[in-house]
């Protein structure tokens, strides 16, 4: 993620001395893009939910363990994707996949035609997507859609940043390999 604006800091450190304040305002930042996080691995919205609920439940119990408050947000998402994963323990799932690439969305006038062309390449975009192998789809939503860097990338799934650039590098082939043989 880009540069912890210093309120964001003292929230963190607001939240590590108990304040209710500090915890509710973290939890408005944090609410969603966690959201949107987990929903992309697990594929459940209840789930989901369920998991963020429990990603902050964590969080409140192991505040004193974040050793840096600018670094709250890949602390957090780290809490969330241990939680994706013990879910998909639980589930006795298999590693499957999840996670966007997708730059910016298509520059288009106020069509109707053209914005619904849009959401149903949206769609299967997903589709193909969701095709790659979950450590893959990881990378790819945390990189693209949340904005961290490599190395907190690498912070929040426990692995290193080598395996962060390669896990980034085989999703893109993978997903390239997806586009052509839907296209053909």
């Amino acid at each position: 993620m880009l540069a912890v604006p210093e309120s964001e800091r003292e929230l963190s450190r607001q939240a590590r001395a108990g304040s209710p304040g500090g915890w509710d305002a973290l939890f408005k930042r944090y609410q969603l893009p966690l959201y949107v996080y987990v929903f992309e691995l697990v594929r459940d919205e209840q789930e989901s939910l369920d998991l963020v609920q429990e990603t902050f439940i964590a969080a409140v119990r192991h505040i004193g363990s974040l050793r840096d408050d600018a670094k709250f947000g890949g602390w957090l998402f780290g809490i969330a994707h241990q939680k994706c994963i013990q879910c998909w323990r639980k589930q006795g799932r298999e590693n499957t996949a999840l996670d966007e690439l997708s730059a910016a969305p298509p520059e288009f006038e106020a069509n109707p035609a053209e914005l619904l062309i849009s959401r149903e390449r949206e769609t299967e975009f997903l589709r193909l997507v969701e095709q790659l192998p979950l450590p893959q789809r990881s990378v790819l939503l945390l990189h693209y859609l949340e904005d961290f860097s490599l190395e907190e990338i690498a912070g929040i799934t426990g692995t290193n940043v080598g395996t962060v650039k390669s896990r980034l590098h085989y999703a893109r082939k993978a997903l390239g390999k997806l586009l052509k043989e839907n296209v053909a």
